[in-house]
């Protein structure tokens, strides 16, 4: 059990930490609430399940196809339906639930309400010191901490992180020196996209596939940018493997009790938020930014 209990919490955490990442990426250079976030998950889960499954395709080329599409459809989104409307917060958070649901909506016309079975893209297992890992879980691990530390060099080593830091920190000042700002948010968009994508990829052949999958990972992801703190890289990484292995310990300690594995992650937010209201690793003031 305790192996299993490893490999699943950070294989959940490591999915929350995509997301969230990706979330507060958005929200830090663009200031949206974007709620279609996971709605994106859900699509590259059916797009892996259409290549691989339906099509049957190579699965290296299934994961690409996915990759590569998905981000796509993000940015032209993002063109037609939050640029236009991206000064006013509360419109975009609307707009993000309204395009969430109509992607809802064409993955139940296309595809139906069933719960979709997706076969291990990598199928066999992997035993070491005794202890037997499939490959598909084992590939996926490495694959989500391989995509997060990329993510970090990014942000942190290259020109492209400066001016996304910058723009995060103050847009009017990043513009005055010279940054695309508009430039930035489609650019950032874009990698915010492609984690989503890469984590629904992953937990395809793991889960069921189904039209309302992107909605727990909605609400996970939320918990863990207000528990690590709103905007917080290092907080959201943090925060994601918190609520990732509180989820799992409650699956597999209390097998009867595991539809209160959202609850009791909440229930972690809320306790952490009452002694520490800015989260983890947020600021108290907007002014501290």
């Amino acid at each position: 059990m305790l192996e299993n209990i490893l490999i699943n919490g950070l294989i959940n955490g490591g999915v929350y930490a995509l997301l969230a990442i990706g979330f507060s990426l958005i929200f830090g250079v663009a200031r949206i609430v974007n709620i279609a976030h996971t709605a994106f998950y859900m699509l590259a889960a059916y797009f892996i399940f259409t290549f691989s499954t339906r099509l049957g395709l190579n699965p290296f080329i299934s994961i690409l196809l996915t990759v590569i599409l998905v981000p796509i459809i993000g940015v032209v989104t993002y063109k037609l339906t939050i640029e236009p409307i991206r000064e006013h917060e509360i419109t975009v958070m609307i707009v993000t639930i309204a395009v969430a649901m109509v992607f809802q909506e064409l993955m139940l016309i296309i595809f139906g309400g069933h719960f979709r079975g997706n076969p291990s893209l990598f199928p066999g297992f992997f035993e070491f010191a005794g202890v037997r890992v499939s490959i598909q879980h084992l590939l996926t691990l490495i694959v989500v901490f391989a995509v997060l530390m990329i993510t970090w060099e990014i942000l942190f080593r290259t020109k492209l992180g400066i001016a996304i830091r910058a723009t995060a920190q103050d847009r009017e000042v990043a513009n005055l020196m010279g940054m695309n700002v508009n430039q930035v948010a489609m650019i950032t968009m874009a990698i915010a996209v492609a984690m989503a994508a890469i984590a629904g990829a992953l937990i395809a052949p793991l889960f069921v596939v189904e039209p309302y999958m992107w909605l727990h990972p909605l609400v996970m992801m939320l918990a863990v940018v207000v528990l690590g703190g709103l905007g917080s890289i290092k907080g959201s990484f943090l925060g994601a493997f918190i609520l990732g292995f509180s989820e799992t310990l409650v699956v597999f300690l209390i097998p009867l009790g595991a539809f209160l594995k959202g609850a009791l992650s909440l229930s972690i937010m809320i306790i952490v938020l009452l002694i520490r209201p800015e989260g983890l690793f947020g600021v108290a003031f907007e002014e501290e930014r």
